[in-house]
């Protein structure tokens, strides 16, 4: 379900969503805010900020957050490539070897 934008999720699956997530008030992180970034460390995974009751923000740890950024790119660098094809932008198996001698050279 990670994978997922809220807006795109039926309200149902959002609200299941946020029921197993692990969920903080604001008004908590504005009391507590070193007790709940100590807790990210213990607890891997995002945490859920809520205002009045709705979602207002995530708040990660600095590694999950390194993890999504990783990920993110091994994704868009997988579009990129999706779109070359599209486009017709491909190369041979012979002159994509040929060009990676020379970049790697």
């Amino acid at each position: 379900m990670r994978s997922h934008r809220i807006s795109s999720l039926p309200k149902s699956e959002v609200l299941f969503k946020y029921h197993f997530m692990r969920s903080e008030l604001v008004t908590t992180l504005k009391r507590k805010a070193t007790e709940v970034i100590a807790s990210l460390a213990e607890q891997p995974g995002p945490l859920l900020i809520t205002e009045r009751g709705r979602p207002a923000a995530y708040l990660i740890g600095v590694d999950s957050f390194e993890a999504l950024e990783r990920r993110v790119a091994i994704l868009e660098g997988i579009a990129r490539g999706e779109r070359a094809i599209e486009e017709g932008r491909i190369v041979s198996h012979a002159v994509a070897r040929k060009r990676l001698k020379r970049w790697l050279s």
